[in-house]
C-alpha cells in the first residue's frame, strides 16, 4: 500500500511510491506493472528495460543502507514537461536520481539535467526548501570515479552533482548522508507538498503543448489562471453548441500570467480529430519565432522518447498551425476571403492591434491596399466573422501598454464589436473600463444591447512573475520615480533571492553569470537598442542576433546567449525570458542629478532628446 498517493491539489506525481522496506521485496515484475499502467505514453521494450536496470541498480544500491526511506519512481516535473527516474527521500535528505542506460561517460547535458530537475524540487516543491537536496547522475556503462559529496556554496541546502555508476551509487548516498544536516523528513508530508511552479514561457508552451493543464504548471496561489481558462473554454463549448460568436476579453497585473491563459486555451481547444482548431496569435516577432521552434524540437524529442520518428520540419509546420504571427494571419485573410481553419483566435497583447489610420498607412505603403479602411481589430474580428456559425476572438489585454505610435488599445476592440458586430457576445470581467471612460461607455453601449456578460474570472489578480524577482518592478518605478528611500527600503528584499551586483568591468560581470548559473539556467546580454558607443567593450547593437539560436541553443554554440559574445536589446527579448541577465548601459539615460534625460547617439556625438517624460519612463521600463 502506497501511504502518500497524491499531492495537496489530488494530482498524484509520480508513477510508483513505497517505503523502501516495500520496494525491496516487491516484485520486479509489479513495479514495472505498475510503472506501465501510469504512464502517460505508450511504453516499448526499450524503456521497460531502462526500468529493469534503474530497479536492479536501487536495490542493490539501498539495500545495505536501510529501511527507512521512501522510494517514488517516473516522479512528475510538468514545468519541465519531464519525469524523474528517482526520487529517494530518506532520512534527512532528498536524492535525485537519473540513470542513463548504457552511458559510458557522465555528459555535461546529463549533468544539467539531474541539476535541473534538483533545482525544480529546491525552488518550487514548497516542503523542498529547507531540506538537503542531491543530484546524482548514474551512467551505467560508465567506468567508475571517485565519488565525491560537496555542498553547492552558491545555492543553500543543494549539493553539487555526483556522479555515479551502479556500483558506486550506495556509496554515493552514504557519503552524502554524511555531510547533509537536518531533522528527518516525513516522506508522507514531503510527497505532499505545494507545487509552485513559475515556469519560463518557453518552459509552459511546451508542457500545454504535451497536454499538461495549466494548474499543474502555475503556482498553487495564482489558481485564478485554471478559473479564466475553464470559464473561456466554456464559452467556446456554448458558442460551438449553440451557433454563436463571442469575444473574451482577459485582463490582469503585470505578470499575471495571461499569455499562459492564452495558450492553454490554444492547445485546449484544438482537436484534429473533431475538426476543432485554435490559433494563437502575437504581433510579437521573436517571441513567435522562438516558441514556435522550441515546441517543434520539443515534439520530434518527445515522439522519439515514446518510439516514433517525425522529422523537425514536419513537427515545425503543425506547430506554425498552432502558434502564428498575428501579421501573417492578417495578410493570408488578405489574400485568401474564405473563412480560416480556425474557429477560436487568441490574440495576446491585444491592446497592441492598430488603429485605423496605422493599419491604412501600413496596407497602402506595404501591402498596396490603396483604400484599406478598417482597424487591425475590426479586420481581424471579420475574419473569424466569415464563419456562418459559430467563432471565438479571445483578446489577452495588458492594460496601458500602448507604448507605440498608432497602438489602438482596448477601446478600438469594444468600438469595433459596437460598429460591425453588434450579434457578437461580449465577455468582460467588472474591472475593465474602470480606469478608462472611453471602455466604460462603450460597455455600457453594450450592455444596453443585453450583449454584455462580466464574469470575475476573466482578470487576473495576481502576479505569477519568477519567484525570485517578484519586487524587481516595483523597485526599478521607484528607481526611475527618482523615489531613492522608496527604492533602498525595496532592495534587501528585491535582491533577497535574486542577488543584484553592480560593476564596471565587462569581464568580471560575464564570469559572476557564470559562477551563478546552474544547470541549464540561461545566462546572456542585453543591452537598450540605443547602446551605439558599446562597440570598445565588443558590444554592437547593429548586429542583430537570431533570438532562436540566441535563446534555444546550447552551451557550446557560439550564437547562443550562454556564450555571452552576441547581445539582445529590448526588441528581442520581449516577453521571454533569461535566468541571469548582464544588463549593459550606455549614455542613452542619464541622470543628471535632478531629474533622468534621454539621448541618442546621432552623427558623432550624443544629442539630447526631448521627449515627453511619460514615453521616456514608458521607453525604459518596456527594457
Amino acid at each position: 500500500m502506497d501511504p502518500a498517493q497524491t499531492s495537496s491539489s489530488g494530482y498524484r506525481r509520480y508513477g510508483f511510491g513505497r517505503p523502501l522496506v516495500d520496494f525491496l521485496v516487491a516484485d520486479a515484475r509489479a513495479v514495472l506493472g505498475e510503472l506501465t499502467q501510469r504512464s502517460a505514453f505508450n511504453v516499448d521494450q526499450a524503456q521497460v528495460a531502462a526500468w529493469e536496470g534503474s530497479i536492479e541498480s536501487l536495490r542493490k544500491a539501498l539495500a545495505p543502507i536501510g529501511f527507512d526511506g521512501h522510494l517514488f519512481l517516473e516522479f512528475d516535473v510538468p514545468r519541465l514537461g519531464r519525469r524523474i527516474d528517482a526520487v529517494l527521500v530518506l532520512r534527512h535528505a532528498v536524492f535525485v536520481i537519473e540513470f542513463k542506460v548504457g552511458a559510458k561517460a557522465f555528459l555535461a547535458a546529463d549533468l544539467d539535467q539531474v541539476v535541473d530537475y534538483a533545482l525544480d524540487l529546491k525552488h518550487f516543491h514548497e516542503t523542498s526548501h529547507d531540506v538537503p537536496v542531491v543530484p546524482i547522475l548514474v551512467a551505467t556503462e560508465a567506468r567508475a570515479v571517485t565519488v565525491q559529496a560537496a555542498m553547492d556554496a552558491a545555492v543553500p541546502n543543494l549539493f553539487l552533482p555526483m556522479c555515479c555508476t551502479p556500483e558506486t551509487l550506495g556509496q554515493g548516498i552514504a557519503l552524502a548522508l554524511e555531510l547533509a544536516e537536518g531533522p528527518a523528513i516525513d516522506a508522507e508530508a514531503w510527497v505532499r507538498g505545494r507545487y509552485k511552479p513559475t515556469p519560463t514561457i518557453v518552459e509552459a508552451a511546451m508542457a500545454l503543448y504535451a497536454r499538461h493543464d495549466v494548474a499543474d504548471i502555475s503556482r498553487s496561489d495564482a489558481a485564478n489562471l485554471g478559473q479564466t481558462s475553464g470559464f473561456i473554454s466554456q464559452v467556446i463549448t456554448q458558442a460551438r453548441e449553440q451557433g454563436r460568436k463571442a469575444i473574451c476579453f482577459v485582463t490582469g497585473v503585470p505578470g499575471a500570467g495571461k499569455t499562459l491563459v492564452g495558450l492553454d486555451v490554444a492547445t485546449q481547444s484544438t482537436n484534429a480529430e473533431a475538426e476543432l482548431h485554435a490559433v494563437y496569435l502575437s504581433g510579437n516577432g521573436p517571441l513567435v519565432q522562438v516558441l514556435q521552434e522550441a515546441l517543434a524540437r520539443d515534439r520530434v524529442r518527445r515522439e522519439k522518447e515514446q518510439g516514433r520518428k517525425l522529422g523537425v520540419g514536419e513537427a515545425r509546420r503543425q506547430v506554425k498551425s498552432f502558434i502564428q504571427s498575428v501579421h501573417h494571419f492578417r495578410d493570408d485573410r488578405l489574400a485568401d476571403a474564405a473563412p480560416p481553419i480556425d474557429h477560436v483566435a487568441i490574440f495576446d497583447e491585444a491592446q497592441r492591434a492598430w488603429n485605423r489610420e496605422q493599419t491604412a498607412s501600413f496596407m497602402q505603403r506595404k501591402r498596396g491596399q490603396a483604400g484599406f479602411d478598417l482597424s487591425e481589430p475590426e479586420f481581424l474580428i471579420s475574419c473569424l466573422d466569415r464563419h456562418p456559425t459559430w467563432a471565438v476572438v479571445v483578446c489577452l489585454v495588458g492594460n496601458g501598454q500602448e507604448i507605440n505610435t498608432g497602438e489602438a488599445g482596448i477601446a478600438e476592440w469594444l468600438g469595433s464589436v459596437e460598429r460591425r458586430f453588434a450579434e457578437w457576445e461580449v465577455y468582460v470581467s467588472p474591472e475593465l473600463g474602470q480606469d478608462n471612460a472611453t471602455v466604460a461607455a462603450l460597455k455600457a453601449q453594450v450592455q444596453a444591447r443585453d450583449k454584455l456578460h462580466e464574469a470575475p474570472s476573466l482578470h487576473l489578480a495576481t502576479s505569477v512573475r519568477s519567484f525570485r524577482s517578484e519586487r524587481y518592478s516595483e523597485f526599478v518605478n521607484r528607481m526611475l520615480d527618482l523615489d531613492v528611500d522608496g527604492a533602498k527600503a525595496l532592495l534587501p528584499e528585491a535582491t533577497a533571492r535574486f542577488p543584484l551586483r553592480v560593476t564596471r568591468d565587462l569581464a568580471a560581470a560575464k564570469a559572476w553569470l557564470r559562477s551563478r548559473a546552474r544547470g541549464s539556467e540561461r545566462y546572456g546580454i542585453v543591452v537598450s537598442s540605443e547602446a551605439q558607443r558599446l562597440r570598445p567593450h565588443a558590444i554592437d547593437v547593429r548586429v542583430k542576433v537570431d533570438p532562436v539560436h540566441w535563446f534555444l541553443a546550447g552551451k557550446e554554440d557560439t550564437r547562443s546567449s550562454y556564450y555571452l559574445e552576441d547581445v539582445a536589446t529590448e526588441f528581442q527579448v520581449q516577453g521571454l525570458e533569461l535566468d541571469w541577465t548582464c544588463v549593459v548601459w550606455d549614455g542613452d539615460l542619464r541622470y543628471n542629478g535632478n531629474a533622468w534625460t534621454h539621448h541618442s547617439f546621432i552623427g558623432d556625438r550624443w544629442t539630447n532628446i526631448h521627449k515627453g517624460w511619460s514615453e521616456q519612463l514608458c521607453h525604459f521600463r518596456r527594457q
